[in-house]
């Protein structure tokens, strides 16, 4: 059943959610589903929820066409492994306002619960500094939007466009039907002002949500962080580095969660925040190619990016195989996936 359709999402929970890349086919790329859909299940039952097309995804590089075929291989895989409550998170960001709400309307029909909009930085010049013209991207979308829609705060991504927590806390505050953030600008400040906003005992009961299982979350979009983001009311995050070890890094989420009630498990969740805030910084240098480079090591696909974005070279990516800070993530995943 398509989410136009459906008058109640599934419910977004606090976590560590993945950007799925897009696979392709080596010869034509042409969308590899079965790699993709091996690779939803995989990080699905470790416990980490599901964005496609977004940044990780390729989104850039995907026809319209086939961001509703990946909604659609992922909700037929989701299901059809008894995970028929799992949420997708679809990117839905374009060149225009206009563009992205028909893509929002595709995600809706094809079976996303939510969608998740990045604002285009081709006319950053003219965009940056104007905060009614940014509030207004945001508030449209998600007013035209039958499912709920987060705000996909991406600088390096979106000409150095980078929405301050002021933006983000009157968008949470005037736009009932969006659901949240992600940050990957990495700025904690930024991160702790918004999720004491929100969190707040009165922000519900002021600001009430279009959906009530779908709650205003903030989320860091990387890894290095994730302590520090529980410890201010954060809700987890949504990090590329959950597509290489997505056991670790629930495992992570739950002991700084778990260590706020439990002050003794605190080390331990430092310690696991250590192995992989290392890995993070070290992975993130080798961009989608050399995730996708990891993926092919760890479960046997991965493959290349489309063109023009080029493949990482052959000793690059043995390099960043054999990096310490990614074989102690490897490690520690290994170690979490055998319990």
């Amino acid at each position: 059943m398509s989410n136009d359709q459906r008058t109640v999402p599934r419910a977004l929970r606090p976590g560590i959610y993945a950007p799925i890349p897009s696979f392709f086919l080596e010869q034509s790329e042409e969308l590899d589903l079965q790699a993709f859909e091996q690779h939803v299940i995989l990080t699905a039952t470790a416990g980490v929820g599901q964005v496609l097309a977004g940044s990780m995804g390729e989104a850039i590089h995907l026809a319209r066409s086939e961001r509703i075929t990946l909604i659609r291989a992922a909700r037929r895989a989701l299901d059809a492994a008894g995970l028929t409550d799992r949420p997708i998170i679809a990117g839905i960001g374009a060149g225009s306002t206009r563009e992205t709400i028909e893509l929002v309307h595709d995600a809706a029909e094809a079976g996303a619960d939510y969608g998740i909009a990045i604002i285009s930085g081709y006319f950053a010049g003219a965009i940056a500094g104007n905060k009614k013209a940014l509030k207004a991207y945001w508030k449209e979308v998600s007013e035209k939007s039958a499912i709920p829609v987060l705000v996909y705060n991406y600088p390096s991504a979106s000409g150095g466009i980078n929405l301050d927590s002021d933006i983000i806390t009157e968008l949470a505050k005037e736009c009932p039907n969006l659901a949240g953030v992600k940050l990957t600008c990495g700025d904690v400040g930024k991160l702790t002002r918004i999720a004491t906003a929100v969190s707040d005992p009165s922000f519900t009961s002021l600001y009430p949500r279009k959906h009530a299982n779908a709650p205003f979350l903030v989320f860091g979009g990387y890894t290095d962080f994730i302590l520090p983001t529980a410890m201010v009311n954060g809700h987890g995050a949504i990090t590329g580095l959950a597509n290489v070890a997505p056991n670790a890094v629930v495992k992570l989420f739950k002991l700084c969660k778990e260590s706020r009630a439990d002050p003794s498990l605190l080390l331990e969740a430092q310690r696991l925040q250590g192995i992989i805030a290392q890995a993070d910084a070290t992975i993130a240098k080798g961009s989608i190619a050399g995730t996708k480079a990891l993926l092919e090591k760890l479960y046997g696909y991965g493959g290349k990016p489309r063109r023009p974005l080029p493949p990482i070279e052959t000793s690059t990516a043995q390099a960043l195989w054999d990096h310490p800070h990614t074989q102690d993530l490897v490690r520690l995943e290994q170690e979490l996936s055998k319990r």
